[in-house]
């Protein structure tokens, strides 16, 4: 089996039997083998099966091979050595095209008349690959020098910017498919309306009983106020979906029951409520819930301006 045809052959079979693999038992975006681990068996299977048929062929070929008489070993022999010469002959002309070189039969023709202690030099040309590539580093550099520095098709920031924009999308998509991957720490509010609207059916059908359908609180608080008892915004309030209220009078933990993510979404449309006007409004409880994340407010330069005035007048 030892040649580089039968080495070929048994990793084209391996390739393709993985490909046939891949595409009839894969369901989600992970690999194969990473969603089937058994399919390493599988692998290692075929691959052993692979290994078998060249080394029985390669057996019987040489049973074949010792049941001729002398010239037809010679034949077969020169007839192989033939084949082997041809084998690749494409490539191998290619390859010394794009090399440049001369034969060492015709070494003779360019043989200059340089002589260091019986070591001759020879002038050869630049490989040709070499020299397309350098006229292709040529052509490169004019077309950038046209592009960027002529018609300023666009800089490095506005680059940076694109990237940094193509990336986000990532990340969106990302999080768009894969929205149980949040908790309490790396949840955000959810605005697009299939969230929402999902939001509000689990309102409805879980949360009704406590705090009324248009969350004016019945056993359980308003909603629709900016009084918090356990803080508003979108991570206390998945964290309080999550873990429960207080012990022993406030709301259960709906994490059994609920995944992240449709606990992001509940959290997130109940916050929509806020400000709503419910038919039977509960009294605020807790106290007024300021994001710390929000952005202070400077004071106005009137006031500013007013206060130095009254300072001046009293002086």
């Amino acid at each position: 089996m030892k040649t580089a045809a039968s080495y070929l052959r048994v990793i084209g079979f391996l390739i393709i039997a993985y490909l046939i693999l891949e595409f009839t038992t894969k369901a989600g975006a992970m690999a194969t083998l990473e969603q089937y681990p058994v399919i390493w068996i599988v692998v290692v299977l075929l691959l052993l099966f692979a290994i078998s048929v060249e080394i029985i062929v390669a057996a019987l070929r040489s049973i074949l091979f010792r049941s001729l008489d002398t010239e037809g070993q010679k034949n077969y022999l020169e007839k192989e050595a033939l084949e082997k010469d041809q084998q690749f002959a494409g490539i191998k002309k290619w390859y010394k095209k794009i090399l440049g070189s001369k034969p060492m039969e015709k070494e003779g023709e360019i043989i200059m008349d340089h002589n260091y202690d019986g070591i001759r030099e020879l002038d050869n040309s630049l490989p040709p690959w070499w020299v397309y590539l350098f006229y292709a580093t040529i052509l490169f550099a004019a077309v950038y020098l046209i592009r960027f520095e002529i018609f300023k098709d666009y800089d490095q920031v506005q680059e940076y910017e694109a990237a940094v924009a193509e990336a986000q999308l990532e990340i969106d998509e990302f999080k768009r498919n894969n929205k149980d991957l949040v908790n309490a720490e790396t949840v955000e509010l959810l605005t697009d309306p299939s969230d929402l609207n999902a939001g509000k059916a689990i309102f409805l059908e879980i949360c009704v009983a406590c705090h009324k359908a248009d969350g004016g609180g019945g056993i359980g608080p308003n909603l629709t106020d900016e009084y918090w008892i356990l803080g508003g915004g979108i991570k206390n309030v998945f964290n309080t979906i999550m873990e429960g209220g207080r012990d022993g009078k406030g709301m259960i933990s709906w994490k059994s029951e609920l995944s992240p993510g449709e606990m992001a979404q509940v959290g997130s449309y109940l916050l929509t409520l806020e400000g709503t006007t419910p038919a039977e409004p509960k009294a605020p409880e807790g106290e007024i819930w300021m994001d710390p994340d929000a952005p202070q407010q400077e004071l106005p330069e009137q006031v500013v301006d007013t206060s130095a005035t009254q300072l001046d007048s009293i002086n």
